[in-house]
């Protein structure tokens, strides 16, 4: 793929996932919005696009790494791959930061009161993430792998782009809450005056975001893309 200003960051990074790192050091999202064009997502940051361009080139110059190909997997591999690696590790990270959460914003948010607001906003997190992937796990991923095996399923839904509308909707939601807890953080930084309990909750939250953008990458940017076309090759 030929790198320009046009380009959409989504469909670069599926193809190269080694320019995620361009975006993240930049500060643009690839997941959640990686549906944009780099020349947008650079308009809204005020960045010039040419020094994105050329870090993009840099990276993409550099030595094949054993990065896993995920854009080369069928459907129904990478929506089980999903499903046991990231919604497990959601569902895991979650049991474990909770109460960290709970305890550091108790102990500590007098000084620190942005504390009470992350608790909340990773509380609600909890609650929707969970309700999220039940959704793909009981509906959309079953689906997915119907159709790669069999060809013809077909659903009550209707079209698949229906469900995927409302997962992309709610990976945007998604994306937003955790802008504001890095921003609340400053970007998981912890004070001077932080405990053990208070650093290891905060580095907890950012392997949380870190997990939740690769995971919402492979499901916008290469599953759902590949269930629509194989529901359109299938309705031609």
């Amino acid at each position: 793929m030929r790198i320009h200003e046009k380009t959409i960051i989504g469909e670069l990074v599926a193809e190269d996932y080694r320019t995620a790192s361009v975006f993240k050091t930049y500060g643009l999202d690839f997941c959640c919005s990686g549906d944009r064009t780099i020349a947008e997502a650079c308009s809204k940051k005020e960045l010039e696009p040419g020094i994105v361009l050329h870090a993009l080139e840099e990276v993409r110059g550099q030595a094949q790494t054993t990065a896993i190909a995920y854009n080369s997997w069928p459907a129904d591999l990478l929506a089980d791959y999903i499903e046991k690696k990231h919604h497990r590790y959601v569902t895991a990270k979650i049991a474990e930061i909770a109460p960290f959460l709970e305890k550091v914003a108790r102990v500590h948010g007098e000084r620190h009161p942005e504390l009470n607001e992350v608790a909340a906003l990773f509380s609600d997190c909890a609650i929707d993430l969970s309700a999220h992937m039940k959704k793909e796990e009981t509906v959309l991923f079953p689906y997915i792998r119907s159709m790669t095996v069999n060809g013809a399923a077909h659903a009550a839904f209707g079209s698949v782009e229906n469900p995927i509308s409302v997962m992309m909707h709610e990976h945007h939601i998604e994306g937003e809450r955790f802008q504001k807890i890095a921003a609340l953080t400053g970007n998981y930084m912890a004070p001077a005056d932080a405990c053990n309990t208070y650093r290891v909750t905060l580095a907890l939250l950012k392997e949380f975001e870190e997990d939740l953008h690769l995971h919402v990458h492979l499901e916008n940017n290469i599953l759902f893309p590949k269930a629509i076309r194989m529901e359109q090759e299938r309705d031609c």
